[in-house]
């Protein structure tokens, strides 16, 4: 990775940790808040491409392992790696991965600017809703004991939350594939 590669995932980094400077919304019948976070995860996948996007998430993850409260609510730590909401954190990486991928893939400079906010809509849905929520539910259904059925049930409060998300971030990703040319190429 060049220097401008770590600056790049350092403020993305830096972008997450601020989105959890909105209050979680607790929603009483499953253990896992509505946060802000998953946007900025999408958000460094789209913009910044699955190798630096995932650097952004693994320097989140770092700082919340040596007990930062960096994330949502002021929690941080290695419990927090052993809560219900685990399997989403986890997952972030991975989404942050999978969404950078499909947004190498799927979008192109000289596609039209609609085609390219649906191929970033799609990559963020893929990876920040589909992946995520997949690891998030079957941890959550692990360690709760309450079977994936049920933990995928609750899950479904978050997609719609989610799927405006992967708007948000598909709209920034063009954004800036316009508004700043010399961005290097997402990778």
């Amino acid at each position: 990775m060049t220097t401008r590669d770590l600056v790049l995932a350092a403020l993305f980094a830096a972008i997450i940790v601020a989105l959890g400077l909105v209050p979680p919304i607790m929603l009483g019948f499953i253990p896992v808040p509505i946060t802000a976070q998953s946007l900025g995860v999408m958000l460094a996948g789209v913009i910044l491409g699955a190798r630096r996007g995932g650097f952004a998430v693994f320097l989140v993850l770092l700082l919340v392992a040596i007990g930062l409260p960096v994330l949502s609510g002021g929690r941080g730590g290695l419990a927090t790696f052993m809560s219900p909401t685990a399997g989403y954190l986890v997952g972030w990486f991975f989404a942050a991965v999978i969404t950078g991928y499909c947004s190498e893939r799927f979008v192109e400079h000289s596609q039209s600017g609609i085609v390219q906010i649906t191929g970033f809509f799609l990559a963020a849905l893929l990876g920040g809703v589909v992946v995520d929520h997949a690891l998030g539910v079957i941890y959550l259904a692990y360690v709760t004991g309450t079977g994936l059925s049920t933990a995928f049930i609750g899950d479904l409060s978050f997609v719609p939350g989610d799927v405006l998300k992967a708007m948000i971030a598909a709209l920034a990703g063009r954004a800036v594939m316009v508004g700043y040319p010399l961005l290097p190429q997402r990778a």
